[in-house]
């Protein structure tokens, strides 16, 4: 024990120690923010006695989750379920089949759309998987579509919903970053959730355009205008939530509320959801916003660990006796592709943002920057195996297996690797409408 001890109060022996048991925890099945507390009070262990690690364990669980921009994100949540049940997710998914009707493979290209639209609107690349998902597949089935590809489409599409904002995974960057400016975020998420989607939509062209499929037929000025108008309450919410934000009206996270209270509105309006399903939105959310809450809870406690272990430093050190800053970024690049292929978003911002952070300064890169191109990291690996959830979700809603999807999702994910590279190295995608607008 006592030559265990030693080894993890070297901070590469912690590291390993503390990365080793996180993994093995995840493998056995364990939840992943218990894995992440009892891996951290190991080896925290080895600097405090086991008294003192439990309170200061508490102490910083509870220190995590005090935080009032935190109530953003079950407000956020519970916006998104009454979205998902109000009827609005098929008029945005109509203002989609508006837009792309022209192009070959015009279902594919609305997908797409409807994907960018409502996560937009829900910030939730899984919500956008389920809700657009399930009703574009048998429409696409009926056209002739390999379901493979519709849902290739769907997965691929659906994560510029966490880019486009509002985004919880934006939020809790802010947090972790020690207060980087949310409404300097959300707006630095345009381009390149835009930039994500039009790289899926460039293989559906050359797809479609290999197999046929075809466009849809023209759409009337007044059906068209018809459209527009049915879906323009809805997207009216983002120019209120966000431009509110942007103006200062309001924080962020009375903007959630503010998104709360419009989307419910918004579906009373509609009448297409019954009072038993606002139960269920209801009883949904918070399901989702404790395990978020817990994880942001526990994944304090990995942080201070990492932190007083000396973990950042050692992996910064290493990283950057790269003298090259371009290569510097590729590192990181890579590092957060295959962090996403075996972790979740939200814990994978949570434990990694105070270890590339100090990395980016250094080689001077916006915080706000580095916050894009992670969730852009984060979000490509949401839709990759083993353990992408926009995946699983995206096969469930196809009715697919996950090893029917691999091959078709490949080009998708070559794409969007493309518009990873240019965001990553060209700061202007990100940084442009932030400091037009004045917000850094």
């Amino acid at each position: 024990m006592d030559v265990l001890i030693d080894y993890m109060l070297d901070p590469a022996g912690a590291a390993v120690v503390l990365f080793a048991l996180f993994f093995g925890l995840l493998m056995l099945g364990t939840p992943i923010s218990v894995a992440i507390g009892v891996s951290s009070i190991v080896v925290g262990l080895a600097y405090f006695p086991p008294d003192v690690m439990n309170f200061v364990g508490a102490q910083k669980m509870f220190s995590g989750i005090d935080s009032f921009t935190l109530l953003a994100i079950p407000f956020f949540v519970l916006a998104g379920n009454i979205m998902n049940k109000g009827g609005i997710a098929i008029r945005l998914i109509n203002l989609a089949k508006l837009l792309g009707g022209r192009l070959p493979g015009a279902l594919a290209h609305t997908n797409v759309i409807a994907n960018m639209l409502f996560g937009s609107i829900s910030g939730s690349a899984i919500a956008a998987a389920a809700a657009v998902g399930g009703v574009m597949g048998p429409l696409q089935a009926k056209e002739g579509y390999d379901p493979r590809f519709s849902a290739a489409v769907n997965i691929a599409s659906a994560p510029t919903g966490i880019l486009i904002p509002p985004s919880g995974p934006l939020i809790l960057f802010s947090l972790v970053s020690g207060g980087t400016s949310i409404s300097a975020l959300f707006m630095a998420g345009y381009l390149p959730g835009i930039l994500m989607g039009l790289s899926v939509m460039i293989v559906i062209t050359l797809i479609a355009r290999k197999r046929g499929y075809r466009s849809e037929t023209r759409t009337n000025f007044a059906e068209a205008l018809k459209v527009f108008w049915s879906a323009l309450p809805s997207l009216m919410m983002v120019v209120v939530v966000i431009g509110g934000i942007s103006i200062g009206a309001f924080t962020a996270t009375e903007g959630a509320a503010v998104a709360v209270l419009y989307s419910f509105v918004l579906s009373l309006f509609y009448r297409l959801a019954s009072w038993r399903e606002y139960v269920e939105a209801l009883k949904s959310s918070a399901i989702t916003s404790c395990s978020i809450l817990f994880l942001i809870a526990t994944s304090g406690v990995m942080s201070y660990v990492m932190t007083i272990a000396g973990i950042p430093d050692i992996i910064a050190d290493g990283i950057l006796t790269f003298d090259n800053p371009l290569v510097i970024l590729l590192i990181m690049n890579i590092s957060l592709l295959i962090i996403g292929f075996f972790m979740d978003l939200t814990p994978a911002v949570l434990i990694f943002t105070p270890i590339f952070l100090p990395i980016a300064r250094e080689v001077g890169m916006e915080p706000v920057h580095l916050g894009i191109m992670m969730i852009f990291n984060l979000g490509v690996g949401s839709m990759t195996p083993p353990v992408g959830s926009v995946l699983f979700v995206g096969c469930a809603v196809a009715n697919l297996r996950i090893e029917q999807i691999v091959r078709p999702i490949l080009p998708f994910f070559f794409a969007t690797c493309i518009a990873l590279a240019l965001v990553t190295y060209v700061p202007w995608f990100t940084l442009a409408l932030p400091r037009l607008l004045g917000l850094m």
